[in-house]
């Protein structure tokens, strides 16, 4: 039976999602539970997410390790891993780290667009790379288990991440520049070190980050996979949609602006369209999954690679990465 596990999500969490998870067979999804919060504040996402696995405990659970994937799947239900899309959530305090991992955190971006404490993100116009605070921010990640993400991260912040790590890392949502040259999309340099450290890329499906936007074709996406793969290896590539279901337009703001500016940021967006973009025609919610394997099996890649792609390859991830180094 096929596994479907999504890399990142950032929706308006609901019963109604949590049951499209359930129609879509998707067993476990990285959640988004802090983009600008502090370690407080991210706390008391933790808490809120605590009473939604206590209200719809028939249909979610708490994910902590692989081992979780499958009892969610032995029990019809999904398994929900926490991330966060800024190093916020530490403050400047490399203690907190662990803290947060024994919270449930298993995935961490060292940066969000931006300039953090620990490296570049992928809308500055200069990349120096890991900051001293970085380089030792991954050793304590690598220790405990927290999962380093590089997926708004400047291109040569992300080959150093890659290469001070000494355990896999991920961009968990994102696609290939030369399929499309967003900002935040990752160049064949940046894939193939991934690939050949054993990280993973999960592929988006937010409108920005394809070809054509809204207007892209399913054959377009997978045949942008199959590529990839080539790049890449098989073993590296999987699913990251960045899905933002039923989010107000008004979360876009949060998202780019935070409180680090005054100003409108708009980011991959325009000015006349600050918002959330359409999804494309062929994924709109949990339920489509199913689209994006038939779209493989049509350009050509066998049952085993459009089960790796669509699931094993982050299951096995979570089996060697989310607990503490040996």
């Amino acid at each position: 039976m096929t596994t479907t596990i999504d890399g990142l999500q950032y929706a308006k969490w609901s019963e109604k999602i949590f049951r499209q998870m359930r129609q879509g067979k998707v067993d476990a999804v990285h959640v988004t539970i802090a983009y600008h919060e502090n370690f407080r504040e991210t706390v008391a996402n933790i808490r809120e997410w605590n009473l939604l696995f206590e209200r719809h405990a028939d249909l979610i659970l708490h994910g902590r390790t692989a081992k979780d994937v499958l009892l969610a799947k032995e029990t019809g239900r999904t398994a929900i891993f926490f991330g966060s899309q800024n190093p916020s959530c530490m403050e400047d305090d490399i203690g907190l780290i662990e803290v947060l991992h024994t919270l449930g955190l298993r995935f961490m971006q060292l940066t969000y667009n931006n300039q953090s404490l620990l490296a570049t993100g992928c809308y500055e116009a200069c990349d120096p790379g890991l900051t001293r605070m970085g380089r030792e921010v991954i050793t304590e990640m690598n220790r405990v288990g927290l999962v380093v993400d590089m997926s708004h991260s400047a291109e040569r912040s992300t080959l150093e991440a890659i290469e001070h790590s000494t355990r896999p890392i991920v961009v968990s949502h994102a696609n290939s520049a030369s399929w499309h040259p967003a900002r935040r999309n990752k160049s064949d340099v940046v894939l193939k070190a991934l690939g050949e450290t054993g990280g993973v890329l999960g592929f988006s499906t937010y409108p920005h980050h394809l070809a054509d936007g809204p207007a892209c074709t399913l054959e377009g996406y997978c045949t942008m996979i199959a590529r990839t793969i080539d790049v890449m290896g098989l073993q590296s590539v999987a699913i990251g949609t960045d899905l933002c279901q039923d989010q107000p337009d008004s979360v876009v703001e949060w998202m780019r602006c935070g409180r680090w500016t005054k100003n409108i940021d708009y980011g991959e967006g325009t000015a006349s369209a600050p918002g959330f973009p359409d999804m494309p025609s062929w994924f709109h919610d949990n339920r489509d999954f199913q689209n994006i394997a038939e779209g493989l099996r049509a350009v050509g890649l066998r049952e085993n690679e459009v089960r790796a792609v669509m699931g094993e390859n982050w299951l096995r991830f979570f089996e060697t990465n989310f607990g503490p180094k040996a």
